[in-house]
């Protein structure tokens, strides 16, 4: 049971890093240009996700084939689901519609998180505190940008607070799911899921938060430093989360 409440308190983290941002943005000021810095700091923390904690986790666990296969799976799932998105989208107009499209695009990404959360806390609970802190880092600007468009778009202040409030239920959703499953499989299954995850997280960072963040303002030399400080950012919280968590275990 206690790995459970685990599993639980992980879960939440990212849609409430999602929820923080969002207020950020809805009682303070927004403006494209802080858009387009916090979009690219958060590609390059999920980037950093995906270069220091799953792909290593994959590498050390499965044959080269598998991981290619899986990883190129969990970009094809994103993609598809985008291209899905995108065609319900032009399908409807108005205001209504605009908002729902962004909520199931925000919803997609949070599940995503949940699935990792969810396949890290089967493998290692190590693992998922670190990956679950590094979405709460990269979902913050995700919250802000969210919050800041339906602003854009005169979708009402409630409704806007309604959206924010309910984001991490998808992400607590996914992630019980995915550890109820994964929790008694075996390794290999494991270490693919987390594979698949890659694939999605990647597909996600370099086609839609950079995509997003160019949309919002022009590049400048500011937006590369703000993605080179993302990945360093999550560098350096994994390596301290390691080192606290490998101290707190010899200490035991």
């Amino acid at each position: 049971m206690s790995d459970l409440w685990v599993v639980i308190g992980l879960a939440l983290l990212p849609g409430l890093g999602n929820l923080a941002g969002g207020m950020m943005a809805e009682f303070g000021r927004t403006t494209p240009r802080l858009l387009n810095f916090a979009l690219h700091a958060a590609s390059g923390i999920v980037l950093g996700v995906v270069a220091i904690e799953l792909m290593p986790e994959a590498l050390d666990n499965l044959a080269g084939w598998w991981i290619a296969a899986s990883f190129a799976a969990g970009g094809a799932a994103y993609v598809g689901a985008e291209s899905l998105i995108e065609k319900m989208s032009t399908s409807k107009n108005g205001g209504g519609s605009s908002m729902w499209m962004i909520y199931v695009a925000v919803a997609v990404d949070l599940s995503g998180d949940g699935l990792m959360i969810g396949t890290g806390s089967a493998v290692a609970t190590s693992l998922a505190v670190v990956l679950a802190a590094g979405q709460v880092l990269a979902d913050l600007p995700e919250g802000y940008s969210v919050v800041a468009n339906l602003k854009e778009k005169d979708v009402p202040r409630t409704r806007r607070i309604a959206a924010s409030l309910s984001f991490p239920l998808f992400c607590l959703g996914a992630a019980l799911i995915a550890w109820f499953l994964l929790r008694s499989a075996p390794d290999a299954v494991r270490y693919v899921t987390l594979s698949f995850v890659a694939g999605l997280l990647s597909v996600a960072a370099v086609e839609d938060m950079l995509e997003e963040a160019h949309e919002a303002a022009t590049d400048n030399r500011t937006s590369a430093l703000a993605f080179i400080g993302g990945f360093v950012l999550f560098t350096l919280v994994s390596a301290g989360l390691e080192a606290v968590m490998g101290d707190g275990s010899m200490g035991g």
